[in-house]
């Protein structure tokens, strides 16, 4: 019960420096409120390219040609070759019939132009499409079912699975490098705010140390004040990525530029976006908070 009464008291006593040092308060909550925004931003860019990249990962297919004279128990044994290999998440098989018909019925062109070929005669090759689990490993893949016995080809789109690839890759790096970077400044910049409004309560606390208060007690106020600020200071960034998001997601109709690009369905993923936000304000605030009464005054 004791502890339940001092956690209440430092609530009641962090509101009340809240609103006591208002413009002081309103510095760090607005520093908060721009620093959540860029890392608002910076999660949902983060998302949305995990979420392009698993897309690429579904489409995207490795297509093993076949020598023309490779039989059907070579097929097979291929076929468990590639099934064994640790990158590869499912394959299918057609033959050269089932790749003719499958293009005469795709294409009025290629139904004129293969019409008169026989099984002999065809141009075309008995083919293995790929699917692998891991984009970034599906180059490494390729260089293993080419070196097999009797495959002639290998394709992948390889320039532009690469180039893709690095660039998913180099967009994550930077907006998490961004998101870190933002918040160290934001800490910094509370734990400069907090020891001002420490700093015009220093005989407050020195009272409190005379009357026998622990380090805990003159501590865990200035901890919940960061806590609030940090409440406070995520519901504007909380609101902008909510709307904002449902508004580019309805313009855009879901896709950014092509199909090929998916962005995340709204919801459930605003709400997930909303509680990192807040999570990371109110854990901003704590650090910033307990870092200035610590640094500063030595309690």
């Amino acid at each position: 019960m004791k502890l339940f009464r001092m956690l209440g008291r430092s609530i009641r006593d962090a509101f009340k420096s809240v609103i006591r040092n208002f413009s002081l308060s309103l510095a760090s909550i607005s520093c908060i409120t721009i620093t959540l925004i860029i890392v608002a931003l910076a999660v949902i860019a983060s998302f949305n390219v995990q979420n392009f990249t698993q897309e690429i990962e579904k489409d995207m297919t490795i297509v093993v040609f076949l020598q023309n004279d490779a039989t059907e128990e070579e097929a097979e044994e291929i076929g468990k070759q590639i099934k064994a290999l640790e990158n590869v998440s499912s394959y299918t098989f057609e033959t050269k019939q089932e790749v003719k018909e499958k293009m005469q019925q795709e294409s009025d062109v290629f139904n004129a132009v293969l019409e008169n070929f026989d099984e002999e005669e065809s141009p075309l090759k008995d083919t293995f499409q790929v699917k692998v689990k891991e984009i970034e490993g599906i180059k490494g893949t390729a260089k293993k079912i080419e070196k097999m016995e009797k495959v002639a080809v290998v394709r992948y789109g390889e320039g532009m699975v690469d180039k893709m690839v690095s660039a998913f890759t180099s967009i994550e790096k930077v907006t998490y490098g961004i998101v870190f970077a933002l918040i160290l400044v934001t800490i910094f910049l509370i734990v400069n705010t907090i020891k001002l409004t420490i700093s015009a309560r220093r005989k407050e606390i020195g009272i409190m140390r005379l009357v026998g208060a622990s380090n805990f007690t003159i501590k865990t106020p200035f901890i919940i004040e960061g806590m609030v600020l940090g409440v406070f200071g995520s519901i504007v960034p909380i609101l902008i990525s909510t709307f904002g998001y449902i508004a580019f997601y309805d313009h855009f109709n879901g896709y950014l530029y092509s199909e090929l690009i998916k962005l995340v369905r709204p919801e459930p993923f605003i709400y997930h976006v909303s509680l990192i936000v807040l999570v990371v304000g109110i854990i901003v605030g704590m650090i910033g908070s307990a870092g200035a009464v610590r640094k500063y005054l030595k309690v």
